[in-house]
């Protein structure tokens, strides 16, 4: 794969393809990469970062993180910010699967500790927290308490002894999105949403327990100020966001957002970037049903985050609380927010799409718990489950340069479908269990498609970030053990057909 030869060099780390690139661009595109990772980038990246600077009210440039690639409308790694009078909102700017994030609990355990009890960890935490296509969670809420999850995000959780005050405030927004408006969610939205609570869902999400080594912590005393302490110290990660109900929300704003474009005069250059003036009812929906779907994401982590510390008390026999198993963070990677910053000397209200990309606010900034806001926000990078994950920090340069924005993972260089020729599951997991990393999933085909070979080296994304200037390193996780949530063969082609319907009705509707 060769960039454009149009692009061009604005450091070692940022790259540019100008308004003439393309016809329609408002303003320019710049990429965030070292050499090699703008070389590695597929031709969409390049195709779909220009068409989203087309889009109306874009300001300053679009967009794309280190981890890009190619996407559903957006690549992902796309981040985006429109005026929120003359801009436009689009559900490919977000994703399907809204707010997708990332979750890290700490606890005073060490891996001798927990290593002769790994695998019953491990086995135990795959029998309670389900994975996989359209598994079903352990809680059974009526409409009323669905519409308080959607509406109120963690606070329910913190009523109803899913969660401590802690976990509501060490949560993005405080975990709750205040826009979210449950009138503007579907009935098959609603009931593809309210058995789900708990569960991981497919693809690349997963639940992972890792251990930070001292050789890893890059900034000793902001470790301390997040929680990690002490040489080979266990933590967990989750990853996963909104699952069927999400989707089903995304699904229904595209299809309304492509009836009313010609109402608007709005024309994109590729119908997966159906929107709606930001101002419009239609749009307003949209971010309010939106809302509604990154809050339930948030509820679904937390209760998951429930699951790991009764897990954990029982594998071990005593209460999480003398385990300290408390949360870091928890922060969205597929998101539209109002947000505030300057453009051409004056500050503005921008509505900022994150796709695949994660929220980095440098310290100071008010919308952080008090705790976070002297030395800024943690920052959550998912690796391959071979090769680990990174807790960053947010810097004043994401302010300045990104929209308060970074990457949110690796970012694959492989097709589905090419890790699977290429791979096989069973041979993947005895691998990895040989390297010290024991891994439980719903599918072997699925595992396979999650390889490392398939994403890109997760260090030189971080070091791309971190010589940037937009997060800061603290400390790289290394696996012991995860819980995968994957794809079944007939799941993949049930998916299949209801995409390929979703695609003739938006051909007969433009």
């Amino acid at each position: 794969m060769t960039p454009p030869k149009e692009i061009k060099k604005i450091s070692d780390y940022e790259w540019e393809l100008p308004t003439s690139y393309k016809k329609g661009m408002n303003v320019p595109a710049r990429i965030i990469a070292d050499a090699n990772l703008l070389n590695s980038m597929d031709d969409g990246v390049f195709d779909q970062i220009t068409n989203v600077a087309c889009l109306p009210g874009i300001q300053k440039h679009a967009l794309c993180m280190p981890d890009g690639h190619w996407g559903y409308g957006f690549p992902i790694g796309g981040v985006a910010a429109f005026d929120t009078k003359e801009g436009i909102i689009s559900p490919g700017g977000i994703g399907f699967d809204i707010n997708c994030g990332m979750r890290l609990i700490t606890t005073n355990l060490s891996f001798k500790e927990v290593k002769p009890k790994l695998k019953d960890l491990v086995d135990h935490l795959f029998k309670t927290v389900p994975a996989g296509v359209g598994c079903k969670g352990f809680l059974d809420v009526n409409n009323q308490q669905f519409d308080d999850i959607m509406n109120t995000g963690v606070k329910w959780c913190v009523e109803n002894n899913y969660a401590v005050e802690n976990d509501m405030w060490k949560t993005e927004n405080y975990g709750c999105i205040e826009n979210a408006d449950s009138s503007k969610v579907s009935q098959r939205a609603r009931g593809r949403g309210m058995n789900q609570l708990g569960t991981l869902g497919s693809g690349n999400h997963y639940l992972e327990i890792q251990i930070a080594k001292s050789n890893n912590i890059f900034d000793e005393d902001l470790a301390k100020r997040f929680g990690i302490v002490k040489d080979d110290q266990v933590v967990i990660m989750v990853h996963c966001g909104s699952r069927g109900f999400g989707h089903q929300v995304a699904t229904d704003y595209l299809k309304k957002f492509n009836e009313v474009m010609p109402k608007y005069g709005i024309s994109v250059n590729d119908k997966e970037l159906a929107c709606a003036p930001f101002g419009s009812d239609e749009g307003q929906d949209y971010f309010n049903a939106m809302g509604c779907a990154a809050n339930m994401a948030f509820v679904n982590r937390q209760m998951i985050n429930h699951r790991i510390r009764e897990g954990f008390s029982k594998i071990f026999n005593k209460p999480s609380e003398d385990m300290e198993m408390n949360l870091v963070y928890d922060v969205a990677h597929n998101i539209a927010k109002v947000e505030k910053y300057k453009i051409d000397g004056k500050m503005k209200d921008l509505v900022v799409h994150r796709k695949g990309a994660t929220r980095a606010f440098g310290p100071k900034q008010k919308d952080l718990n008090p705790e976070y806001r002297p030395i800024g926000q943690p920052v959550i990078l998912g690796g391959s489950m071979e090769t680990g994950s990174h807790l960053l920090v947010g810097t004043q340069k994401a302010m300045d340069k990104t929209f308060g924005s970074t990457a949110h993972g690796s970012g694959r260089t492989m097709s589905r479908h090419k890790a699977r020729n290429e791979c096989k599951g069973l041979e993947l997991q005895q691998k990895m269990e040989k390297k010290g990393i024991y891994v439980r999933s719903v599918s072997m085909k699925g595992l396979a498609e999650e390889s490392g070979k398939a994403y890109k080296d997760i260090n030189e994304v971080v070091g791309v970030l971190h010589n940037y200037g937009i997060t800061k390193k603290v400390v790289g996780l290394i696996p012991v053990g995860n819980v995968k949530g994957n794809v079944s063969m007939n799941s993949i082609v049930s998916n299949l057909f209801l995409i390929s319907l979703f695609v003739l009705l938006m051909n007969v509707v433009v």
